[in-house]
């Protein structure tokens, strides 16, 4: 397969904001690092630094400077950066990294994911096997599917072609700056480029380009301006 530039790493994040970067930067796709995830946390977290992080529990590390919940739950391998705000019965699953100043709240839950610096997931929102860019936000009640209904593997539609993830559990990839509007649906293996917005109770499935307006299926209109 040739390779696709716009899913590429490099493309859907410009901004690289996040602590786990380095990890990212080894792979060409966003789903690739997602088998990989709680290695990298593993691996980041001996190196962190104990003036600015406590670790907490089996493989959960927590910065000084963020704001959990005593209600919320962390399961491990996790990282919670500098700043970060865990609300109220927040729910971690494990294989987490949330980045400086990011908010997960009330009612969210994250599995397996990266969540860039900035990020916000703030209302009953659930993110599963996906990478949010930095400073990308999701709107109340919009959450990831990351699982088919007939339970095959995952592709990524990018106009007329189907790329192979390998993967079952796949949900979506959003570039920076990407706003997804309340209530909306990202099917498994959808990717968003950077700084696109998508209107509330959208159903949202394949490559959705960057700088761009996505209002429903098949009507994506170019951001002016």
């Amino acid at each position: 397969m040739s390779r696709v530039k716009e899913l590429t790493n490099d493309v859907l994040f410009t901004d690289r904001e996040t602590i786990a970067w380095e990890g990212i930067a080894r792979y060409d796709y966003p789903y690739e690092v997602l088998s990989y995830i709680a290695e990298l946390i593993m691996e980041m977290g001996e190196n962190l630094s104990e003036d600015v992080f406590e670790r907490r529990g089996e493989d959960i590390w927590i910065a000084k400077s963020a704001s959990v919940a005593p209600s919320a739950l962390i399961q491990g391998p996790a990282i919670i950066d500098e700043g970060a705000e865990i609300r109220h019965c927040a729910f971690i699953r494990g294989s987490a990294v949330v980045g400086k100043g990011t908010v997960v709240g009330n009612s969210t839950e994250l599995k397996n994911v990266i969540l860039f610096d900035g990020v916000q997931v703030p209302h009953y929102n659930y993110v599963g096997d996906s990478i949010l860019g930095y400073k990308s936000h999701m709107g109340a009640g919009s959450i990831t599917s990351n699982v088919k209904s007939d339970k095959t593997l995952v592709e990524i539609r990018f106009g007329d072609r189907k790329i192979k993830t390998g993967r079952k559990k796949m949900g979506a990839v959003l570039g920076s700056y990407v706003e997804i509007g309340c209530g909306s649906i990202l099917n498994p293996g959808t990717v968003v480029g950077s700084h696109t917005n998508v209107y509330p109770l959208s159903s949202v499935r394949g490559y959705v380009p960057g700088q761009s307006i996505y209002k429903k299926q098949g009507e994506v209109v170019e951001k002016r301006g």
